[in-house]
């Protein structure tokens, strides 16, 4: 058995040592750097310089904010969309189910960078398709990327057109896994569907939803391309800048490597403490 073991961990140092190279030196690395004044050369250990600043930094509460606001809005109505979509595609009504199962699933394949530029293009105010679909039904056109209120919404709906589809896979998959005798039984007793689906099918899926909800907080916690490429780095006015965009700026624009890396800490940190309560609200009482 001893031996057996080794072998295994022979097989595994190949992978463990690029592992620790590439994943985890930097992570302890970066976490190091933190509690660096790295505006200084030489860099100089400065525990409170960067936490310090972080307390106090106006752009970091605002790109909390902006970063939260998505997290309180888009993700419910995104999940509660997957949901609506799962049971659509579930549906024995449904015909060429696979068909739509790709198409749902289709936008988590388009570039970053291509559907960016599409949102951007349908939203333009004088040329874009949505504005003169406004147009066509006697509404004044609504210019999306110097408002704040605008712009923030065009962020939460190319997210949700990306990532709807792809949790509505995931829930798929956690519906099609409820056994049928369970609604055959509810059928016998003359429960409407409606009832069956609030007593029945939302219950059995909570995992799968919790597990999605988990994941989209995360996503949403590092969200940088939306905002980058549509409102053309968080504008107007850092009115859509995120956490996500915060650490570029200041790790790759303005090189102060030790707040980029505290700003990411933090990030991480909220997104870990977030899902964790997200699992603790929904658990299941013994």
């Amino acid at each position: 058995m001893r031996y057996q073991n080794a072998t295994a961990y022979r097989f595994l140092a190949p992978y463990l040592l690029i592992f620790s190279i590439f994943w985890l030196w930097p992570i302890i690395d970066s976490f190091l750097i933190s509690f660096q004044a790295t505006r200084t050369v030489p860099w100089r250990f400065s525990p409170t310089f960067n936490w310090g600043r972080l307390i106090g930094d106006p752009a970091f509460f605002n790109a909390l904010k902006n970063t939260l606001l998505i997290l309180v809005i888009q993700v419910p109505v995104m999940i509660s969309l997957a949901i609506v979509m799962a049971v659509l595609l579930n549906s024995p009504l449904l015909k060429a189910r696979g068909l739509f199962r790709f198409a749902f699933f289709a936008p988590v394949v388009v570039g970053e960078v291509a559907y960016s530029a599409v949102f951007r293009l349908m939203f333009n105010l004088d040329y874009g398709i949505i504005n003169k679909l406004l147009n066509s039904i006697g509404l004044p056109s609504v210019d999306w990327f110097t408002n704040v209120t605008p712009a923030m919404a065009v962020i939460m709906m190319a997210v949700t057109w990306r990532w709807a589809g792809y949790n509505a896979i995931i829930l798929l998959a956690g519906l099609q896994s409820i056994p049928e005798d369970v609604y055959e039984a509810a059928t016998l007793d003359r429960v409407s569907k409606v009832k069956q689906f609030f007593y029945i099918t939302l219950p059995l899926l909570k995992p799968i939803i919790v597990f999605c909800a988990v994941l989209s907080i995360i996503g949403t916690m590092q969200l940088f391309t939306e905002p980058f490429l549509i409102t053309e780095r968080g504008g107007p006015g850092g009115g859509t800048e995120t956490l996500g965009l915060l650490l570029y700026r200041q790790g790759f624009r303005s090189l102060n490597f030790g707040y980029a890396s505290a700003v990411a800490y933090t990030m991480a940190g909220l997104a870990i403490a977030i899902s964790l309560v997200q699992i603790w609200l929904t658990r299941e009482p013994k």
